[in-house]
């Protein structure tokens, strides 16, 4: 899974006093190092993954701290700090009145190959969250993102680099990223500032971001999210259900909020009346929980899983799991019911046998229809969540997808598509159509979803008409092999007609129109 790592770990230990490097660079599994801690009045310490491991009997003295200091660049709102060109992150510990007391350097490593395991997911185009508890790898994995989107996908991509902890430190990107481009932040109160200015100023197709936390962060997300521009981010969280969980993130999978049912709605769920549901569409397609290295647990529809935790149906995610030979193998996770919000949604009315999966709906008298052809639209610069409420509200047969090669049509807004965009002209060379509405309001997007729709059922009922007419023709052929000598099909507009007259062609027959219009007909007889 790690073809290569570049760590360029001699620029983090030369940091380091004499006494403390001699003894650390003797190490036989120095590259295994995670970290360097130097505390005032403390013994040195470096850990390892397996051991921490003390590397020098005299303590930590000002002097020693000084030292690295005066290595590094400049230390941030954050109190971080790092080594020009490297991955390296350096946090500082201050006393009460500022004063630097305790040091933690940590070795960063740029890891190629670590997103195989979800590299498919990635190239899809839709918006994925990482989870996982801290250096599990997280943002290891989100640097080669953006390595492989700007490489070898070619896509514009900018990352959003608070802590410098992506790209490194300095003004000069660490090559781990590769094309990608780097936004820099002033203070991590920020971040989500720039998250917004990097999609007004920039044009990016994708957007990389490490850490949204607060709650100004998740509304700079979905903002980003619903102009068209994937998303690849981490979070504070183990677990999607750790995220529903959370107050100030739920709104990267949705939000949740109470409601209340109708009695005849709340006995077919067996739960009281007041429930909590998704508030809205997921900022966030697919979630990936790190587990380690080498698996990963996924859930390729947020909505749907969230949906089913609420409502306390059963949840078996995807595991991924990559083995010695680098070979990656599927399964299917543990089958689990939430536990989530405790009785919220219940209590469950229980029948005689325990049901795992939610019950059907009751059954409807069955209806021999055709399917119904759905639109599929990409929304560019249209907000989504209002596009994904008028679709539901109106019923109309469309689905908003985040690919353009999945989409029939793209949808803008007028000051979108006065600016050319490559989107656009990407849309237009692979020859879908462009509707353009003139402003991005609930109103106007629910009235082009119902011209859509009347449209669709227009042209079912002219699809429909061609079969018959094209049947009545096929028939009156068959009438004529079984001895009739000619046969009159009804009045038809000039296409129909025409059509007509090539069936029977195609028999060998011979025919002709008759009549005048609107009453003008096809009439197939012998040659």
């Amino acid at each position: 899974m790690q073809e290569r790592i570049d760590t360029d770990l001699q620029a983090l230990i030369d940091t380091l006093p004499a006494h403390i490097k001699g003894p650390l660079a003797e190490r036989e599994d120095i590259n295994e190092l995670l970290e360097v801690v130097l505390d005032l009045g403390r013994l040195p310490e470096a850990r390892f993954l397996s051991e921490s491991f003390v590397i020098s009997r005299d303590e930590v003295k000002e002097e020693d701290i000084q030292h690295v200091i005066e290595s590094l660049g400049q230390f941030g709102a954050d109190n971080r700090a790092g080594i020009e060109r490297t991955l390296h992150r350096i946090s500082a510990i201050r006393n009460r009145w500022g004063k630097v007391v305790g040091l933690t350097l940590r070795v960063g490593r740029a890891v190629y190959g670590t997103i195989r395991i979800i590299e498919d997911l990635v190239l899809s185009g839709r918006s994925v969250l990482l989870l996982g508890k801290p250096g599990v790898g997280k943002t290891t994995m989100l640097r080669e993102v953006a390595r492989v989107l700007a490489d070898d996908a070619r896509k514009r991509v900018v990352i959003v680099d608070t802590s410098n902890e992506i790209a490194g430190d300095g003004d000069i990107p660490h090559p781990g990223i590769g094309r990608a481009r780097r936004m820099q932040v002033s203070t991590p109160a920020l971040q989500h500032a720039v998250m917004i200015e990097a999609v007004e100023n920039h044009m990016p197709e994708v957007i990389v971001i490490d850490e949204i936390g607060t709650g100004a962060e998740a509304d700079a997300a979905r903002t980003i999210a619903e102009r068209g521009v994937q998303l690849v981010a981490t979070a504070h969280g183990n677990s999607l259900e750790n995220l529903v969980m959370n107050p100030t993130l739920s709104d990267l999978v949705g939000g949740v909020q109470t409601v209340t049912l109708g009695d005849i709605e709340a006995r077919r769920r067996g739960t009281q009346k007041s429930v909590r549901e998704r508030r809205a569409p997921p900022t966030f397609d697919i979630l990936v929980e790190i587990q380690g290295w080498n698996q990963v647990v996924v859930h390729d529809d947020v909505a749907d899983v969230v949906d089913r935790m609420l409502r306390g149906h059963p949840v078996s995610p995807n595991v991924r799991r990559v083995d010695e030979e680098g070979m990656i193998h599927r399964s299917r996770g543990e089958t689990k019911i939430p536990s989530m919000f405790g009785n919220t949604n219940g209590p469950v009315i229980r029948r005689p046998e325990a049901r795992m999966e939610p019950e059907p709906m009751p059954e409807e008298p069955m209806i021999d229809e055709p399917p119904q052809k759905i639109t599929h639209i990409l929304p560019y610069g249209v907000n989504k969540g209002r596009l994904i409420q008028a679709v539901e509200s109106t019923r109309a047969p469309v689905e908003v997808v985040g690919d353009i090669s999945q989409a029939d049509l793209l949808l803008t807004t007028k000051n979108f598509y006065r600016r050319r965009t490559q989107a656009l002209r990407t849309a237009e060379q692979r020859g879908k159509p462009v509707y353009v509405l003139r402003k991005n309001t609930l109103p106007q997007i629910e009235a082009f979803v119902k011209a859509i729709s009347r449209r669709q059922a227009e042209d079912a009922q002219s699809e429909e008409k061609y079969s018959a007419a094209i049947e009545e023709a096929e028939s009156a052929i068959s009438q004529i092999d079984e001895g009739e000598e000619q046969v009159d099909l009804n009045p038809q507009t000039s296409y129909v007609r025409h059509l007509q007259h090539k069936i029977a062609d195609k028999y060998g027959l011979s025919s002709s129109s008759a009549g005048r219009e609107p009453e003008r007909r096809v009439v197939i007889y012998r040659r």
